[in-house]
């Protein structure tokens, strides 16, 4: 998890040097355009981490803080339920091993889209469309809730330690640039529970936010939802840059 943190780091210092010339790609499926009123949707269990920056660059686990995360989200998505205009299944509290098979599947294929599809490794037989499934192991989560669509979201967020921000200041005191490390990253996925197939997908990739509070975490989800649920309304708020207190 180190490691896959590392690359995320890099990956967003690869990002924005990119610039915001670079093409964006579309976020749905072909043929998907938006999800009927009425459709009934689970909301599957969260994937969330968060990390702490040791001075040395280790990105360390925080259970607590991981935990207040998990919270904020889950009110995050309470909080849209009503704006949504669709039938919400929350299985957010469900350990069962099919919905934490399917939510390790959707980790890997998330993975392989955020990569493939909206960075800078791309497929060439995917011809830049968002072609991607989960094949008929969903079918025992519709079996279980009879959605029709199921809900991921899979976000790993890192914050400097006080280590990590004195390290920082010395080596600016002495002209040597030490990276942060603090980074967000996230996608969201929307997948159709009688196809397998992913209809539409976001990722989040930034040095913005904060999960480990309440508004900032509102932010996230809204930003991460961004163009899924029109009817949702504007972000609750805007990101909170991160200040030396994260970096």
């Amino acid at each position: 998890m180190r490691f896959t943190l590392r690359i995320v780091v890099a990956a967003l210092a690869l990002a924005l040097s990119a610039g915001a010339g670079a093409q964006q790609k579309t976020n749905r499926a072909p043929g998907f355009s938006k999800l009927a009123p009425g459709a009934k949707l689970v909301i599957m269990p969260a994937d969330i981490e968060l990390f702490e920056v040791s001075g040395g660059g280790v990105f360390e686990p925080r259970a607590d803080w991981t935990a207040a995360a998990q919270q904020h989200v889950r009110t995050a998505y309470h909080a849209r339920k009503d704006k949504l205009g669709l039938q919400v299944i929350d299985l957010e509290d469900d350990t069962s091993e099919p919905v934490l098979e399917l939510n390790r599947l959707q980790r890997a294929v998330g993975g392989a889209i955020s990569v493939h599809h909206f960075g800078l490794m791309q497929l060439p037989t995917k011809e830049d469309k968002l072609d991607w499934t989960l094949g008929p192991s969903v079918s025992e989560v519709r079996e279980k809730t009879g959605a029709d669509y199921a809900l991921f979201t899979y976000i790993r967020d890192s914050y400097a330690s006080a280590d990590r921000k004195a390290a920082m200041v010395v080596g600016a005191l002495f002209g040597i640039g030490i990276a942060p490390g603090a980074v967000q990253y996230g996608f969201c996925s929307l997948v159709d529970l009688r196809s397998g197939q992913v209809l539409w997908a976001n990722r989040v990739l930034r040095a913005t936010g904060d999960l480990r509070e309440a508004a900032p975490a509102q932010e996230t989800v809204d930003t991460m939802l961004t163009g899924l649920i029109e009817q949702a309304g504007p972000p609750s708020s805007t990101p909170r840059p991160r200040s030396i207190r994260d970096w």
